[in-house]
């Protein structure tokens, strides 16, 4: 078995090195199968690329692949697309998700291998997460509600931004995803994994907040409503035309 990290990054010059060199040292302590770790700049017009080529010149575990447009949905595609490994997933570059949860998931894939599909969550009951802002907790929370309400969603969280499948499912939902370019494009993943009725694990984890980090609560709210509505439509076009072959 074989794993591969994806790590989209925006003008992550001051996160980056650190999180990357993080990472190699628990994997190379820690994990016994073969891993790659993939630095996918989706845009940066910083010095984060030059950042990157150092980091693979540096690791040869660590590859770096630049695209031109911006988003995390974009970002995660180009990476399933390009992954030859068994198990590809993304890792926010600030590692808010303790490190220990790859070694944890790699074991439930090879323990389990009609595991399809690792979800991590900080809402779940047995979830730890630490320093979470009020307005962050509020903006998650009113989303996971929206998505239980309109999609029925079985998991407790939908961006947690630690997510691992096996390759093959990857790929196939990708191929079936909308062209969002952004975060919503991951929600939609598991959405359409669980209309299929895929093998989804919805793990606990240990999260903490990056202080580094903002959100423009109204735009925020505005933007998940927008991409439930569009969606919803989506999902119901989809249904008709499956009647209608």
């Amino acid at each position: 078995m074989t794993i591969n990290i994806l790590f989209p990054v925006l003008n992550e010059h001051l996160r980056l090195e650190k999180g990357i060199d993080k990472c190699m040292a628990y994997m190379r302590e820690n994990v016994k199968i073969p891993y790659k770790l993939t630095i996918v700049d989706n845009g940066s017009d910083d010095d984060t690329p030059d950042i990157a080529r150092r980091l693979e010149k540096k690791y040869e575990e660590v590859e770096y692949v630049r695209i031109e447009e911006r988003g995390v949905g974009i970002a995660f595609k180009t990476g399933v697309e390009r992954t030859t490994s068994d198990i590809v997933g993304y890792m926010d570059i600030d590692l808010s998700t303790d490190l220990s949860y790859l070694d944890k998931t790699i074991k439930l894939f090879e323990k389990d291998n009609k595991l399809q599909y690792v979800n991590g969550s900080r809402f779940s009951k047995d979830s730890q997460t630490h320093g979470r802002k009020w307005y962050r907790k509020i903006t998650s929370a009113g989303l996971i509600l929206i998505l239980k309400t309109v999609f029925h969603m079985k998991a407790t969280d939908a961006l947690c931004g630690f997510t691992f499948l096996r390759s093959d499912v990857a790929k196939k939902l990708v191929k079936q995803c909308s062209d969002d370019k952004g975060w919503f494009y991951t929600v939609e993943l598991l959405l359409r994994a669980e209309r299929q009725n895929m093998r989804i694990l919805d793990m606990p984890i240990e999260w903490v907040e990056d202080y580094d980090t903002t959100v423009n609560v109204p735009k925020t709210i505005k933007n998940y409503i927008i991409r439930i509505v569009k969606l919803k439509k989506l999902f119901r076009e989809e249904k008709r035309y499956a009647r209608i072959s």
